[in-house]
């Protein structure tokens, strides 16, 4: 026989009969795990069990279903529904805040900071555009206090500038078209980089040809362009995203209606099985002096002679 995927409490009430002992068997496994319950908990033994868990309310359960009270299917199937719309409710209002978090500080951070990008490589074009070079022109760069009119000459100062530098730290280069120069190393990738100043910062990395660390500082300022359209449309998503959050997070939680529902019929069938009750549970032991004995659980020996 095929077995399928069954629900362990559904197996259990297969073997509950309806109307027998089982009821009264299934109050003393109720009980019992009440007491577990409070035992294996970390907070200090008290004499009277007032709170039990979810295992202990299966047991309840099942003990209701024994006494052929259709209401507990119900109650069971309801439980499933209002757990899972609690989820559902508890993430809605997890991605609310995020939303809201996200507009008050996320977005308006990221705009300003492409704003401003923006307008860096729009003014560092303008300077570029000023000191123009071209095969037949070699713009006059500075390197160390030197200014160099040849472009091999130029390219083997920044090699030397490198070989002699003795800390990673930043220092500065020189000048060239426009832009101040600074010298780093990387000692994560192990590579020397640049750093070239204007209303913007742009790095780039170096490498061990003369003429090609001149050429990488050309291909650098003649990319702002590029740069420039990437940042634009960056800015264009990110408003998008941020108009699209405001009308996420005014909208509400699309299941409040049955939430709200079946979380009110839950309460009632509680109510009607007495679900909702924690009746005190004494231990079997004798009272302190001065102690209350209930009368459910008084025995013999305490009531007064006659």
């Amino acid at each position: 026989m095929r077995q399928g995927n069954r629900n362990p409490e559904v197996e259990i009430f297969r073997y509950v009969t309806e109307g027998t002992f089982d009821s009264y068997l299934y109050q003393l496994i109720e009980n019992k795990q009440k007491f577990i319950a409070q035992v294996m908990t970390s907070k200090t033994p008290v004499r009277i069990a007032e709170d039990v868990d979810e295992t202990a309310l299966n047991y309840a359960e099942i003990k209701a279903l024994a006494t052929g009270n259709p209401q507990i299917i119900e109650k069971c199937q309801l439980e499933l529904e209002v757990n899972r719309l609690k989820i559902l409710e508890a993430s809605h209002r997890s991605q609310k805040f995020a939303l809201e978090d996200a507009i008050a500080k996320g977005y308006p951070q990221e705009i300003k900071k492409l704003t401003e990008r923006i307008a860096g490589y729009m003014a560092d074009m303008e300077t570029a555009a000023k000191h123009p070079t071209n095969p037949d022109h070699f713009p006059p760069m500075e390197v160390e206090g030197i200014v160099y009119m040849e472009k091999k000459k130029a390219g083997t100062a920044i090699l030397e500038a490198c070989a002699n530098m003795k800390s990673p730290d930043p220092i500065e280069l020189g000048h060239y078209r426009g832009f101040d120069l600074a010298l780093s190393f990387d000692s994560f990738s192990k590579v020397y980089r640049l750093t070239l100043f204007g209303k913007a910062t742009h790095s780039l990395e170096l490498g061990n040809d003369v003429f090609g660390n001149i050429t990488r500082i050309d291909n650098e300022l003649a990319g702002f362009a590029d740069d420039l359209a990437r940042c634009e449309n960056s800015l264009a998503n990110i408003e998008t995203q941020m108009q699209t959050a405001k009308e996420e997070v005014s909208r509400p939680f699309p299941q409040e209606a049955e939430y709200a529902e079946k979380s009110a019929r839950l309460r009632e069938l509680n109510i009607l099985l007495n679900m909702d009750e924690r009746d005190p549970i004494v231990f079997d032991c004798e009272p302190d002096e001065g102690d209350v004995v209930p009368e459910r659980t008084r025995s013999k020996k305490y009531e007064p002679e006659r």
